[in-house]
């Protein structure tokens, strides 16, 4: 997981563990902290049941075990795939909600807190090639092709910061951050100065500390964290859909600011993919680039 984290900790910040990473939560007003974790929690739980490829009863697993048939589906979980495909769409195909199975393939067929750390076998099974054009959403009705499994890993994580960070700030009346791993949304009032954020993916890496607006989001993608073992190989979780295998370690991480975390972690993660493409892809997004030998590069005005 990437070490982002807002600065100070203190009586308006709440935090635990969730989805092999960290949800934290930091309120302008303290008072508000203890009702605004229980909707992060909310929210949180709502996307798992929506979402969860680890979870037998999750909606989407249901889905997925349609045969190929449409089904209707919860406005929830129509509003994160929409989001997933319009990721795909957007960036070319780099972010691919249909590299399910190729994750499954390489090894990642579990919650990533029951995973890390192990050595997984190379037991062949095959899946369908990863193809976001094969998935139809009309309205509330989904369908996925028969064998198709679909991995909202890319997307859903940020819809839910954006999603719980709104909620929050409208409900309470209170500026809000709310950071989940790696994503980061904000609403409400920024506290004086904006939102202070440390951007560091593990310790010993460059680590810069950022000011967001209001509003603002941050999404930071990397090859060095989420890792696991299979026999001769150290792999990672951003799977390239041309290839259906790891994206190649141009960068160790890539972060983008913008004004929805959605849009930072599309932008993100297609920079990875992109690999020695992604200065082109981001010339002109506030982003911080970081090789594997630790060289840092920062386009597009990034904040300070």
């Amino acid at each position: 997981m990437p070490l982002v984290e807002t600065l100070p900790v203190g009586a308006d910040t709440a935090q635990w563990d969730v989805w092999g990473t960290v949800a934290r939560l930091v309120v302008t007003d303290p008072a508000r902290r203890d009702r605004a974790a229980d909707l992060l929690r909310t929210e949180l739980a709502a996307v798992d049941a929506a979402c969860s490829r680890f979870r037998p009863d999750s909606e989407i697993r249901d889905v997925c075990r349609g045969g190929g048939r449409p089904i209707v589906v919860s406005s929830l979980l129509a509003e994160l795939v929409g989001a997933a495909l319009d990721a795909a769409r957007q960036t070319g195909g780099a972010v691919d909600p249909t590299v399910g199975g190729a994750l499954c393939a390489l090894g990642y067929d579990r919650d990533f807190a029951r995973l890390a750390g192990r050595v997984v076998g190379t037991g062949v099974r095959v899946f369908p090639a990863p193809d976001w054009r094969s998935v139809r959403l009309l309205g509330r009705e989904l369908t996925v092709p028969h064998g198709v499994l679909l991995d909202l890993g890319a997307t859903a994580k940020a819809v839910a910061a954006d999603r719980a960070a709104t909620r929050i700030a409208e409900r309470l009346g209170t500026g809000v951050l709310v950071a989940l791993g790696g994503d980061i949304a904000t609403a409400g009032p920024a506290p004086d100065g904006g939102w202070q954020v440390l951007v560091q993916d593990r310790s010993g890496d460059p680590a810069c500390t950022i000011r967001l607006p209001a509003g603002a989001a941050l999404a930071t993608s990397s090859t060095a964290g989420r890792t696991w073992g299979r026999p001769g190989e150290l792999v990672h979780h951003i799977v390239d859909p041309a290839t259906g295998r790891p994206a190649a370690r141009v960068w160790r991480t890539v972060s983008v600011a913008a004004f929805s975390c959605l849009r930072a972690n599309t932008l993100s993660t297609a920079a990875i993919v992109r690999g020695h493409d992604a200065p082109a892809l981001l010339r002109d997004v506030p982003s911080r680039l970081v090789s594997p030998s630790l060289e840092v590069v920062e386009l597009g005005g990034w904040p300070r």
